[in-house]
């Protein structure tokens, strides 16, 4: 019995670790994001701004460079918002006391998957299914 309530308490500790990991990485991507697009209440999504700079009157060449930084923030905000979706499951999980286990298999992921990613979804095994 005390082997299992070394290895729990040792399992809740990297659970605390992977929480910190996980908020701090959330707190970033909110902050990334919030430079390159608004938070749409009514939706839940971001969604990109043009760069403020370019905004006003403006000519063919510069509606060009507008539309291409728009696209730029658009493919940046979609790897992001992509992102943080993992990162608030992650944490979801950490709350249901569902966090580490393979959405696909069941199984435990791996300790060293999870500290590579610790939003991770899937175990080594599953990963690019």
């Amino acid at each position: 019995m005390l082997f299992s309530r070394h290895a729990s308490m040792s399992a809740m500790k990297n659970i605390t670790v992977f929480k910190e990991k996980l908020e701090a990485e959330k707190s970033t991507l909110e902050k990334e994001l919030s430079d390159i697009a608004r938070f749409n209440e009514e939706t839940g999504l971001w969604e990109a701004m043009p760069d403020q700079d370019l905004v006003g009157e403006i000519d063919d060449n510069d509606a060009a460079d507008r539309f291409e930084d728009f696209e730029e923030r658009s493919a940046i905000l979609s790897t992001l918002q992509a992102r943080l979706t993992d990162v608030n499951a992650a944490l979801k999980k950490i709350v249901d006391d569902t966090y580490g286990i393979c959405e696909i298999g069941g199984e435990k992921i791996e300790a060293d998957r999870l500290e590579a990613n610790p939003a991770a979804r899937t175990c080594k095994e599953h990963m690019n299914a």
